[in-house]
C-alpha cells in the first residue's frame, strides 16, 4: 500500500513537470525581449482552438519555450503560422 502512494506521488510530480515544459503563447509585447528561433506552420484545422493546439504541439516538438501566432486563415479548413522562441 505504501508503494502505491509513492508511485502516485511520483507520477503526479512527473506529469506536473512536463506541463511546465510546454511552449506558452505570447503576445507581441511579451515577445519583444525573446530571441526568435524559427517558424512553424500547421493546417487542416476546423477550429481556431484546434489550429492553436496544432501550432503549440509543433512548437513543443521544436523545443520552443514560447510561440506567437502570426497568421491564421482559411475557409473550411484553417491553416496558420507561428514564430517560435527558445
Amino acid at each position: 500500500m505504501k508503494s502505491i502512494k509513492y508511485f502516485a506521488a511520483a507520477t503526479a510530480i512527473a506529469l506536473s513537470s512536463f506541463a511546465t515544459l510546454a511552449a506558452e503563447p505570447v503576445n507581441l509585447q511579451q515577445a519583444d525581449g525573446l530571441t526568435a528561433a524559427g517558424v512553424v506552420s500547421a493546417g487542416h484545422a476546423t477550429t481556431l482552438s484546434g489550429l492553436e493546439a496544432k501550432l503549440a504541439a509543433k512548437a513543443d516538438a521544436q523545443g520552443a519555450s514560447s510561440y506567437r501566432i502570426v497568421s491564421a486563415g482559411g475557409n473550411n479548413m484553417l491553416s496558420g503560422t507561428a514564430v517560435i522562441y527558445k
